[in-house]
């Protein structure tokens, strides 16, 4: 396999990362993960341009211009021959001796990146997933796509545990998001999120479903909601780069619809996957 080192497109064993690289040690770096249909990157332009703003948030610089950073990720498709699957990207703030104050000038950002053959998780579109609520315990940045991700861990491991698919976020009963994706539902024929402040991150697929909403007609309001509404939803949906358009069909003991994907879900999957199609 080939992966991104520093500029690169290298053997995975040529890379040596040292044990003194602050995403490490601190956890001190940001991500993102991009989808590949067909070798073809889906928004790449949008996560790119958040894995810059993710960057300048914690004041990290980025040693390539976001066209140099577009071009490394198709070099590094193209060398794998990648058709369906995931890219991933890595910033972090370089290899210092380890202190919490940033390191001094002239210490360079390390960049790696790599692939993995993944095929789209149709049964979760046709059948959709079950999920279980849990408080939101983890920090007040969730809009920076840090490398550091232990409560998002703990909380979708616990999820697994209970053999659910994800795990829903709330803080004092608000919904927030998921471990690691976004919550959406539809209620009365109005698609709900919440706002894209620092309590979430402003997923490029929940974007992505806002748009489609839009074409479908499908009022939206990015408003937050609380615990006892997202169960009296009509249809609920779970979304990421990996997840896509997943329906949630059940929370905890509680059925969604049911237990029946809903008509407005049906109409965004078709959306998206228009927009899919439209990559070639």
């Amino acid at each position: 396999m080939y992966v991104l080192w520093n500029g690169n497109i290298v053997k995975q064993e040529e890379v040596v990362i040292s044990q003194e690289d602050r995403g490490y040690q601190l956890g001190d770096g940001v991500y993102e993960v991009i989808k590949a249909y067909d070798g073809q990157l889906f928004t790449i332009k949008e996560h790119i341009d958040r894995l810059y703003e993710s960057a300048e948030k914690i004041h990290l610089v980025i040693p390539y211009t976001k066209d140099v950073m577009h071009k490394m990720l198709h070099d590094l498709v193209e060398a794998n021959e990648l058709t369906t699957g995931h890219v991933y990207v890595q910033v972090t703030r370089g290899a210092a001796p380890r202190n919490h104050l940033f390191p001094e000038p002239g210490v360079e950002a390390v960049v790696t990146g790599n692939i993995t053959f993944k095929e789209r998780p149709v049964e979760n579109f046709e059948k959709g997933v079950k999920v279980t609520i849990m408080e939101d315990t983890r920090w007040l940045h969730c809009d920076i796509k840090s490398i550091s991700l232990l409560g998002a861990v703990l909380a979708k491991q616990a999820a697994a545990e209970k053999g659910c698919y994800e795990a829903v976020l709330h803080r004092d009963g608000i919904v927030t998001e998921c471990a690691a994706s976004n919550v959406l539902g539809i209620k009365d024929g109005v698609l709900y999120t919440h706002p894209a402040n620092h309590f979430i991150l402003n997923g490029i697929t929940r974007r992505v479903i806002i748009q489609c909403a839009h074409e479908i007609g499908l009022p939206v309001k990015e408003e937050a909601f609380t615990v006892e509404e997202l169960l009296a939803m009509d249809e609920l949906i779970v979304s990421s780069t990996t997840s896509e358009v997943t329906p949630i069909v059940q929370v905890d003991e509680h059925k969604i619809n049911d237990g029946i994907v809903g008509d407005y879900t049906r109409r965004l999957q078709a959306s998206f996957a228009q927009r899919i199609a439209a990559l070639h």
